[in-house]
C-alpha cells in the first residue's frame, strides 16, 4: 500500500515547479501567474473602494449599521463606510408614501396606468348586514427612520394590516346608505384617527397623513337592485325639497298678508278710538260752554248746522215766509238764472243763507 506524501515531499515538488533553470516556458508560466495575481488584487481593491462609498438622495436618510448595530445616520450626499463591516439602509423621510387597498395600480412602461381590483380587500360588511365594495388609499410619511426599521419587523405589511382592520371596523359601525352616500367623509376622519392611534401604540415611526375613500359601491350582483332603490330615494328627496320650496314660498307670503290685515285692523281700531275720544272731548267742551251761556251756544250751533247743510246744496236761494214764491233775481252762487222755480220753503225768520 502506497503511503501519502509528506510535507517535505510537497515542499520539494513546489520548489521544483517554481525553479526555471533557464527554461523559457517555465519563465513565461511564472510571469503569467504573477500577472493574474495582480489582476485579482486590483479587482479586489476596486471592489473594496466602490463598496466603501455610497450616496444618499435628497429625500432620503441613510442608517449605517455595523454588525447589525446602528452607529450613525447619513444626510443626503456622498459618504464613506467601512467595506464588508458596515451596511447602509436608505429610508425615504421626505417623500409621502401610499398604500392601496381594494385595488392596485399597475404602472406599465407604455400607455396609461392599469387598474385592477382586489376583491378580498374590497368586500366589507356594514352595520346593517349589507356588503359593499370599498377602495381606499392610505398616505403616510416616515418620521423616525430607526423606529421604522427596527421596532416592527415588516412595517409596510403591519401598516396594511392595521389600516384594513380599522377600515373594516369603521364601515361595520355604519349603515350601507351612510357608507355609499353621506358618511364617507366621516369614515375617512374616523379611520385616520384610529390608524394613527394604533401606529403610535406600535411605535412604528410613521405618521398617517390622509385616508381617502376612492370608491364605495354595491357588489356587482346586487348593483341593479341598488340602483333602483337609489333612484327611488333620490326621487323622494327631490319631492321633499320641492315641497319645502313651496312651503318656504307660500307660508311667508301668507304670514305677510295676515300681518298686513292685522296691522290694518289695528290702525282702523286706533283711528276709531281716537276719533271717539276726540268727539267725546269736543262734546264735553261744548257742554261746558252750553252750561255757561245756553243762548249763545244754541245760536252758534244753529248757524254752524245751517252752514254745514246749506254748504252742500248745489243751488242757493233765499226764502221768505211772507212771499209766495222764490226770489229768482239774486244768483248769489254765480250761476246763470235758468228760470226754474222751486217750491216755497216755509221759515221762521226773515231769510237764510
Amino acid at each position: 500500500m502506497q503511503e501519502p506524501p509528506t510535507v517535505e515531499d510537497l515542499s520539494r515538488l513546489m520548489r521544483r515547479m517554481l525553479r526555471t533553470d533557464g527554461d523559457p516556458q517555465a519563465k513565461a508560466g511564472h510571469r503569467l501567474v504573477r500577472g493574474g495575481a495582480l489582476v485579482v488584487l486590483a479587482a479586489a481593491a476596486l471592489i473594496v473602494v466602490l463598496g466603501s462609498i455610497y450616496q444618499i438622495e435628497a429625500e432620503e436618510v441613510g442608517v449605517v449599521m455595523r454588525f447589525g448595530k446602528v452607529v450613525r445616520q447619513s444626510d443626503p450626499g456622498l459618504h464613506a463606510k467601512l467595506p464588508l463591516l458596515e451596511r447602509v439602509r436608505k429610508v425615504p423621510i421626505q417623500r409621502q408614501l401610499k398604500e392601496e387597498f381594494g385595488f392596485r395600480t399597475d404602472e406599465g412602461r407604455e400607455g396609461p396606468a392599469r387598474y385592477r381590483t382586489v376583491p378580498p380587500e374590497a368586500l366589507m360588511l356594514t352595520g346593517d348586514l349589507n356588503v359593499v365594495h370599498a377602495e381606499w388609499v392610505v398616505q403616510y410619511r416616515v418620521m423616525d427612520p430607526i423606529a421604522y426599521l427596527f421596532n416592527v419587523r415588516n412595517p409596510t405589511g403591519t401598516l396594511r394590516a392595521l389600516s384594513e382592520s380599522v377600515m373594516r371596523q369603521t364601515v361595520g359601525d355604519r349603515t350601507v346608505t351612510e357608507v355609499l352616500t353621506v358618511g364617507r367623509q366621516e369614515i375617512e376622519e374616523r379611520s385616520l384617527a384610529g390608524l394613527n392611534d394604533l401606529v403610535d401604540q406600535y411605535d412604528m415611526g410613521v405618521r398617517v397623513v390622509q385616508v381617502i375613500m376612492q370608491d364605495a359601491t354595491p357588489p356587482g350582483p346586487v348593483r341593479p337592485a341598488w340602483d333602483s332603490v337609489s333612484g327611488a330615494q333620490q326621487q323622494r328627496e327631490r319631492m321633499i325639497n320641492e315641497a319645502w320650496a313651496e312651503y318656504n314660498r307660500d307660508v311667508p307670503r301668507a304670514e305677510g298678508e295676515g300681518q298686513e290685515v292685522r296691522l290694518r285692523a289695528e290702525g282702523y281700531a286706533l283711528d276709531r278710538v281716537n276719533r271717539a275720544q276726540g268727539e267725546v272731548t269736543r262734546f264735553l267742551a261744548l257742554l261746558e260752554e252750553y252750561r255757561r251761556s245756553p243762548d249763545v251756544t244754541r245760536t252758534r250751533l244753529t248757524l254752524e248746522a245751517q252752514e254745514r247743510v246749506l254748504g252742500a246744496v248745489k243751488g242757493k236761494v233765499f226764502v221768505d215766509a211772507e212771499l209766495r214764491g222764490i226770489l229768482p233775481l239774486l244768483q248769489l252762487d254765480g250761476r246763470v238764472n235758468t228760470g226754474v222755480s222751486s217750491p216755497i220753503v216755509p221759515g221762521q225768520g226773515g231769510g237764510g243763507s
